[in-house]
């Protein structure tokens, strides 16, 4: 009979108590959704409802258009997602595989400018898309975040694990940079590249200040910015507010678990080349 290792039983129950903890509120959330009133300010708290009240989520959208909330949202997070991975790519291709004067000059600049908060520069970045005449548009909600010197970082590591002989060989052989970077390049550096653009979609999804100060027109405001909203006009009925969260953030929760491993896989080999 095996020892029990009490030490290693109690790191589990330590790991299931956080566990609870950490998800408890999600599903609460998903199960408040589809309470009635009463149950969501029930004292003791109702945990399951009696019946599922599916049409809280059909007054949700009567009351407010998360459908364009949805859609601005999608296509300012595609957008961000593919311009930035693009830039990024190029970025790091650059500062791996290039010689030029001031490379080293550059990446101390990058560097010192990924150390700076981006709520610091947020006014200024307002500033310039209000003087533009970029408010309420999509290129105003985008401008700011078409590039990524984190990302670039990212993939600069990425990059350099893959020998610099495979490069010259190819300029040896007759293909241009271009040619290099998409047949080459890209399909050795798939993990990396879905990483970066996985992480960079979720991130648009879940933007929530810049949209707010670019935005003051019900037609163009993000997800996050239309529940803030919804909340305020939903007043006391809860149940609508927790019906309005869930629509809020489980289609990027169901894409984050269905794609978690590669996630940790990218930020894992990443590290580990680093």
């Amino acid at each position: 009979m095996k020892r029990i290792r009490w030490g290693v039983v109690l790191g589990y129950i330590i790991l299931v108590i956080f566990a609870i903890i950490t998800v408890f509120p999600f599903i609460y959330m998903i199960l408040g959704g589809l309470m009635s009133f009463q149950e969501t300010t029930s004292i003791p708290p109702t945990i399951i409802p009696k019946h599922f009240e599916w049409g809280n989520y059909a007054k949700v959208f009567a009351q407010a258009p998360f459908a364009r909330y949805f859609f601005n949202t999608f296509v300012t997070a595609s957008i961000t997602t593919i311009v930035s991975l693009f830039n990024s790519l190029l970025g790091a291709f650059a500062m791996v595989n290039l010689q030029f004067k001031g490379k080293r000059f550059i990446q101390i600049i990058l560097l010192s400018l990924l150390m700076v908060p981006g709520e610091v520069i947020i006014f200024t970045n307002y500033n310039t898309i209000a003087r533009m005449g970029l408010l309420n548009t999509y290129i105003g909600l985008v401008l700011p975040f078409l590039t990524s010197i984190f990302y670039m970082y990212y993939l600069q590591s990425y990059f350099g694990s893959i020998s610099s002989t495979i490069y010259k060989a190819a300029m040896i052989d007759g293909a241009s940079d271009w040619e290099y970077i998409w047949k080459i390049l890209v399909p050795m550096s798939k993990g990396g590249l879905f990483t970066v653009g996985l992480l960079s979609f979720i991130s648009g999804w879940n933007s929530f200040l810049w949209p707010l100060l670019v935005t003051n027109e019900d037609s163009m405001r993000l997800l996050n910015n239309g529940l803030s909203a919804f909340a305020s006009d939903a007043g006391s009925e809860t149940q609508l507010q927790l019906a309005a969260a869930t629509l809020t953030v489980l289609p990027i929760l169901i894409l984050y678990l269905i794609f978690r491993k590669q996630i940790i896989r990218g930020v894992v080999r990443n590290d580990l080349k680093g």
